[in-house]
């Protein structure tokens, strides 16, 4: 009796755990837990919109499914701002890396052409002071007049250096021919001198050669604050660009839509990742061929700014332009005397005989010019200078010049000539499958790389077959940008040829190209030990050309991985991250004129 009844105790046993398992199984299985888990870490929206089982009457505008979902109406809204959200603070986060750089190089530059400026005007207000002391009260506001022209012109403000060459020595010939030339002269001569200093010609060539020789040298750096300032406009505009509709549907298909069926894990297809991409930010990879010529404008002014120190030497040799016209003025005083006499008239009661002699051009009232002294008078006379100059600074704390600077920005912004046209593909590179044997495909779970839609380039002409994404007009804002920067490309090029070319990048009398032998212990090539980057011939040939042999995107993903452009710029502890140092590079320049005691690194 025992053998009959235990064979059935055992397979009634068997049932019943068979069913319970089976019970608790189909709980797991249409459980939404884990869907409210990911709604809660990501911060989408209230819990109390989740269910906690799935349903199958939902109201459902893009995550439409005919079995069971865990989504909602009020969790597909959620969804929709979520991504929109999480694409715009995607495209900041890498657009920040390069509008850091732009605007921290931005500001060194700024920085270094204001110490510049500052330490020139000084430079000029000790000639009069010293050498000139009957026009110093007089020219000093005039001095500062024409610097402060000078640094509104680097800065891209509406000045010109002409003018304000022209402008300087119009108000110093009235002081001038009072004090120095016809001494007594009366005040009222001064409005007819000031009109009609370029007719009488008191400084000779002196003036033009002057305007001539900063207009040549500042052109530059008035070019790269004026391309910093575009290209920091272009990524405001980056930042501020609005997702379409078909975006944000199409983005939460690809990202949320799997969450709807409990797949909270899977990622989506590497194919399918870059159509929705590259067609959400079809508008932006519109400005990728005005920015790779931007960027190639950059290099060419960037190597025109690390030519021969030209700036630096235009700024500091003012001082003996002018100094050199005075004289000029003084050796001729009689002829000038005669010659006011009959444009402006002889004032009553002057004594038109009295002009001084060319023996007494250079009188106890106006010592001679520092150039005409002996080496020992000008370091007597800029002796208060000594305590602020930094005389013996170490290699670590040595300040950088214009052009350590933009060699600095060009090897950091060269990789980011591709930014537009691979956005896309970096804001999928997160969100690729690597080693998982399945991937998502908007509808269903699918093989790893079996996509089967059509991968798009990036572009706005691409869009028209992207099976993802339905892109429609540019957005206008997108589209101003785009001409902004071409128009201001084009002005670039007018304005210098050379510049945007790289056959012409360097300009005649700068010496070597960036990466060349040109390479002094400044740039850490005598083994300061500063860790700088070096950028070698073989390397800069590489950056400048690479945008030609780069593999264009859009080949199926199943033949290739998708392009990845690697934007790596973070300020790294290697001396070269981007710095808003001030600097006084040009120091050593003039002080090596002025006597062999005074020595800079």
């Amino acid at each position: 009796m025992s053998r009959g009844i235990f064979p059935r105790v055992n397979f009634w046993w068997i049932l019943v755990s068979s069913a319970l398992l089976a019970n608790v199984s189909s709980v797991k299985t249409h459980s939404c837990h884990e869907v409210k888990t990911a709604f809660q870490l990501r911060q989408i929206g209230l819990l109390k919109w989740v269910p906690e089982t799935p349903g199958t009457d939902v109201d459902l505008q893009v995550c439409k499914h005919n079995g069971p979902t865990c989504c909602t109406r009020k969790m597909e809204e959620s969804y929709q701002a979520a991504v929109r959200r999480e694409v715009l603070q995607n495209i900041r986060s890498y657009s920040f890396e390069l509008k850091y750089l732009i605007m921290s190089h931005a500001t060194a530059f700024q920085d270094t052409f204001q110490s510049l400026v500052s330490f020139s005007m000084s430079h000029v207000s000790s000639l009069f002071d010293s050498s000139y002391q009957a026009l110093a009260r007089d020219a000093s506001a005039h001095v500062g007049d024409l610097f402060a022209d000078l640094s509104l012109f680097i800065r891209g403000g509406n000045a010109s250096v002409e003018s304000a060459v022209h402008r300087f020595y119009d108000n110093l010939f009235p002081p001038l021919y009072g004090r120095l030339l016809s001494p007594g002269a009366p005040s009222e001569l001064g409005d007819c001198l000031r009109m009609t200093r370029q007719d009488v010609n008191p400084f000779g060539q002196h003036p033009e050669e002057m305007a001539r020789e900063l207009s040549r040298a500042l052109r530059a750096g008035r070019a790269l604050s004026l391309a910093l300032g575009a290209g920091e406009e272009v990524l405001n505009a980056t930042e501020r660009a609005a997702v379409s509709r078909e975006c944000v549907r199409a983005l939460v298909r690809m990202q949320y839509c799997s969450h709807c069926r409990g797949l909270t894990l899977i990622k989506p297809c590497v194919g399918y990742c870059l159509n929705v991409m590259r067609g959400c930010l079809a508008g932006l990879s519109e400005l990728d061929r005005p920015w790779r010529r931007y960027v190639a404008i950059l290099q060419g002014i960037s190597d025109s700014m690390a030519g021969a120190h030209d700036l630096e030497l235009a700024l500091l040799g003012v001082r003996s332009q002018i100094n050199e016209a005075v004289l000029y003025a003084q050796r001729h005083a009689p002829r000038l005397v005669a010659t006011v006499d009959k444009v402006c008239g002889q004032p009553t009661g002057m004594d038109t005989t009295a002009g001084p002699s060319p023996e007494t051009a250079t009188s106890p009232m106006t010592s001679p010019a520092p150039s005409e002294t002996s080496p020992q008078a000008p370091l007597g006379q800029l002796a208060h200078l000594r305590s602020s100059l930094p005389l013996k600074s170490s290699k670590k704390d040595k300040p950088k010049s214009l052009k350590k600077i933009s060699r600095e920005l060009m090897s950091y912004i060269q990789n980011y000539k591709s930014f537009f046209s691979g956005l896309p593909d970096l804001l999928c590179e997160g969100e690729m499958v690597v080693d998982d044997f399945t991937c998502w495909s908007g509808n269903d779970v699918v093989e790893t790389w079996s996509y089967s839609g059509r991968v798009v380039d990036s572009g706005l002409h691409a869009q028209k077959h992207n099976p993802e994404v339905k892109v429609r007009s540019p957005e206008a804002m997108l589209t101003e940008v785009k001409e902004m920067l071409e128009r201001f490309n084009q002005e670039m090029e007018d304005s210098s040829p050379g510049w945007g070319t790289r056959g012409a990048w360097v300009e005649a009398g700068s010496g070597t190209a960036e990466g060349s032998a040109d390479c002094d212990d400044e740039d850490g090539c005598q083994g300061s030990g500063e860790g700088n980057i070096q950028t070698s011939h073989e390397e800069h040939n590489v950056s400048s050309e690479g945008a030609a042999q780069e593999t264009e995107p859009g080949a199926h993903p199943a033949r290739r991985a998708p392009t990845i452009i690697p934007l790596k710029l973070v300020p790294k502890a290697t001396g070269c991250a981007p710095t808003t140092s001030v600097a006084l590079p040009a120091l050593a320049l003039l002080l090596s004129t002025l006597g062999p005691q005074w020595t800079l690194l």
